[in-house]
């Protein structure tokens, strides 16, 4: 009978993939074995030819719902195997082999995945032996990523290791026809993690070793929420801190000790029904919400008649959107029934760090932290370590895809797809190395490449890390990547970076590349922001690109952000930008956009309109000459372009926000005063604002700018450059702010005229360069009324919108586009070493 070797590749280890095989080949009459390495799941088998064919199709066809495979490869063999025929001499003709570490690390890590339904039911049923066990799990749920130290993926090799299986689960564990064949993280009671318990002021720590204990445990958890108290509670990916949604109070004094004014919470409920209550939740919604990544999904708030949806107005104060998301664990589902029984329906669930400090991930590093510091008054943590750090993932859901906000928990580490660069297949010299792409200072992300046969490559990106402005920050980022490269056998051979000289990972980036002698591509910013996008849609080649956000660095030594881009993944030409203003005390004027604001109308020549008069009157005449000054002067004021601080200064201008708690808290406000606009009559009778300027000027040549970030249009270099004014918008705010008109209505007003003003500049240089793809990149079109607006208006001027889904659109997806460009300009020639 014929005998093949199968090499099936992708998403393999920690998704039942060998049990699945195994029953398949039972199922098949297979003879042979099957056993996890280092490059994947590999399998013997011999059958008849029909068997053989149906088996293989198999495979692919019913794959078990969290594997993804990539690649099947069938080889023929001579002759049985000596394992084989060991195995077939087995009571079933086909074995699960030990795992081999004997060959490269280039298989694939499952996300850690929300409990399964089947767990689910076992959980609540007290007939069950795992009634009520915090850590139940299957081959189809579970904990993953988080716990895996090392490939191949088994036990010995998680977090789990600690933890030798019961007679009972060993069972299971060895039993084909179990759920919970060859499950890694299988345990019980009797053999698995459980639940500690500590409170401030208390010596004792309680160990939750039986059904009872563990219990008591999550009822005196629930007991401490209904009292207004804040617990530390131990996650997948890292510590949550939480407490009564519906619980002013509870919720106010979580901030004051947080340090977090007014930035919003997520909450967690218990089933869709309860989200339904809170907020408008489409199919699209409804299916992101019960994905097996469970991330914080963002919602429009819904009108509020039942009064179980009562949420305390300190969750998101000010803002028609909630973060909502679904119980993930078998914890965060006890602990919410045991809260609904007390009248809680709702749990503020926020990362547990202090600042701008990683996710907590350590019990003792929580309780010191979080507990002894007066942040939470207990803490619910359990004797499985944490051994990758994952914050919940952030998404808005979409008819055309999700749209991810932070991708972390649920999403990390799948790779992302690379395509071949142009220059692959055209005599390149050589194999390109594998690549470590820094990512920016804020959102932070890094991203690991590596190479594929056929020239493609997968992007591997860590979980979010947070921005990376303090030690503990950096800490993080430098253990995410040397987990990433322990885990998939990676030794980056190049860096990208951004071209910020003062990014914490762009300057690490350069003392390696100094070091070590590795190729540095430093990459701007918005053209990381675009190639990301056309990392996603490798059929576009060129594309206008819109890359609208609050801050990075220009070529020009200026803060830009409000560009339009002709890019290719290899370089990029500033075809135009919002026009430039000063911005006084540079990081201040974030902080504080009434000095944005006062910069930007002096530059327009608006600051003595009668529409202003509040703005300065509430800055003060001493403040505002100290602004004057700095602006005239030109000092500590960098000349800006960005669309995030134009949106920043109009919202200090109307009164909306006016001192930035949270960055981008002036924008965010102003989109959500543009929702109650949206929301009202206004959507049907909206006020038109004039339209912002757009003229072409001769380009000036920006300082640092080379010919390899910089492509020719046509057969020159670009001479003009499209500048899109807002004075004309401004001047008509202005007008229409000192006639007396709504507030709300103006900032609704205003993004329909700088949505206007984008789809204008992208159908002007589109007409001029023939492109008729516009790919969208940036912070800025986290707004959903912005977003929305320019995916509209691009379509009735024919042009294609390009939406990034698979990494974020704001700086989370920097890393994978940086990667994308430094992959093509290798590929086209080396670059020159860092002196």
């Amino acid at each position: 009978m014929p005998h093949v070797h199968i090499h099936v590749t992708g998403i393999v280890q920690g998704v039942g993939m060998r049990p699945f095989v195994y029953r398949e080949a039972v199922a098949h009459d297979i003879a042979g074995w099957v056993r996890n390495a280092g490059d994947g799941v590999h399998i013997e088998a011999q059958g008849t030819a029909d068997a053989l064919a149906s088996f293989i199709r198999a495979l692919r066809a019913h794959a078990p719902a969290a594997a993804r495979i990539e690649n099947v490869e069938v080889s023929a063999l001579d002759g049985m195997s000596a394992e084989t025929r060991c195995a077939a001499t087995g009571g079933h003709g086909f074995s699960i082999l030990a795992s081999t570490v004997e060959t490269q690390r280039s298989t694939l890590v499952s996300p850690d995945i929300a409990i399964c339904d089947d767990c689910l039911n076992e959980l609540f049923d007290e007939h069950d032996r795992r009634f009520h066990y915090p850590f139940i799990n299957c081959t189809n749920c579970g904990p993953r990523f988080t716990i895996t130290r090392a490939l191949p993926y088994d036990r010995a090799a998680t977090s789990m290791a600690p933890f030798p299986l019961c007679t009972v689960c060993a069972a299971e564990y060895a039993d084909p026809a179990d759920r919970r064949f060859h499950a890694q993280p299988d345990a019980c009671f009797a053999c698995g993690p459980h639940l500690t318990w500590r409170e401030a002021g208390k010596t004792d720590t309680l160990l939750g070793s039986d059904r009872a204990a563990s219990d008591a445990i999550i009822e005196r958890c629930c007991d401490l929420l209904a009292d207004g108290r804040v617990m530390a509670i131990k996650g997948l990916g890292g510590f949550h801190l939480a407490c009564n949604a519906a619980d002013d109070e509870a919720v106010r004094a979580l901030r004051l000790r947080k340090r977090r004014p007014r930035k919003p919470f997520a909450i967690m409920v218990a089933h869709l029904d309860g989200a339904r209550r809170l907020c408008r939740v489409d199919d699209a919604a409804a299916r992101l919400l019960g994905a097996p990544a469970r991330p914080i999904v963002l919602l429009p708030r819904a009108p509020i008649a039942d009064p179980r949806a009562a949420l305390a107005p300190s969750v998101a104060p000010g803002l028609l959107e909630l973060g909502v998301m679904l119980p993930c664990t078998p914890l965060q589902q006890l602990l919410l029934a045991a809260c609904h029984r007390r009248g809680i329906d709702a749990l503020v669930m926020t990362s547990g760090n202090a600042g701008s400090e990683p996710i907590e991930i350590d019990d003792e590093s929580a309780w010191e932290h979080l507990v002894s510091t007066g942040m939470a008054d207990a803490l619910m943590g359990n004797d499985r370590a944490v051994l990758v750090r994952a914050d919940d993932s952030v998404a808005r859901a979409r008819a055309d895809g999700p749209l991810l906000v932070r991708r972390a928990r649920g999403y990390a580490p799948l790779p992302l797809p690379l395509a071949a660069p142009d220059a692959a297949f055209a005599g390149a010299p050589a194999p390109l190395p594998a690549i470590l792409a820094c990512g920016g200072q804020q959102k932070a992300v890094l991203a690991l490449t590596r190479e594929r046969p056929d020239g493609t490559a997968a992007c591997f990106l860590s979980p979010h890390i947070g921005n990376v402005d303090g030690c503990g920050a950096l800490d993080a980022w430098h253990g995410a990547r040397m987990h990433l490269e322990e885990l998939f056998d990676l030794r980056p051979r190049a860096l990208a970076c951004d071209l910020h000289p003062s990014y914490s990972a762009s300057q690490w980036a350069r003392e390696q590349a100094r070091a070590t002698g590795a190729p540095l591509v430093e990459v701007q910013h918005h053209h990381a922001h675009i190639a990301a996008v056309l990392a996603e849609h490798p059929d576009v080649v060129r594309a206008v690109g819109l890359a609208f956000d609050g801050t990075g660095a220009g070529t020009d030594g200026a803060i830009w952000g409000g560009e339009v881009l002709l890019a290719t993944t290899d370089g990029y030409a500033r075809m135009g930008s919002l026009a430039p203003w000063r911005l006084p005390g540079g990081a201040a004027a974030v902080r504080d956009p009434r000095r944005n604001a006062v910069a930007l109308l002096h530059t327009h020549g608006l600051l003595n309109h009668p529409g202003a008069a509040g703005l300065l009157d509430r800055l003060g005449p001493d403040a505002c000459a100290v602004i004057l000054r700095m602006v005239e002067r030109s000092v500590n004021s960098p000349l800006t372009s960005s669309a995030g601080r134009l949106l920043d200064a109009v919202s200090a201008l109307l009164g909306i926000c006016e001192d930035a708690t949270y960055e981008g808290e002036p924008a965010c406000a102003l989109e959500a005063a543009a929702w109650r606009a949206w929301r009202s009559d206004a959507a049907a009778h909206p006020l038109d604002l004039p339209p912002f300027g757009l003229a072409w000027h001769t380009a000036r040549a920006d300082t640092g700018s080379t010919r390899r970030n910089q492509i020719i249009v046509g057969e020159r270099p670009v001479s003009t450059r499209l500048v899109l004014d807002p004075a004309p918008t401004l001047r008509g705010l202005l007008d229409a702010r000192a006639a007396g008109a709504d507030v709300d209505i103006l900032a609704l007003a205003f993004h329909r005229a700088l949505a206007h003003a984008a789809c204008e500049a992208a159908r002007q240089v589109g007409g001029r360069t023939r492109v008729h793809d516009v790919a969208l990149g940036g912070g800025v079109f986290m707004n959903r009324l912005i977003l929305d607006a320019v995916c509209t208006g691009l379509a009735a001027r024919n042009l294609t919108a390009l939406v990034p889904h698979a990494a974020p659109v704001n700086d989370g997806g920097l890393a994978y586009g940086q990667a994308a460009v430094a992959r093509a300009r290798l590929a086209s020639g080396p670059c020159e070493p860092l002196s």
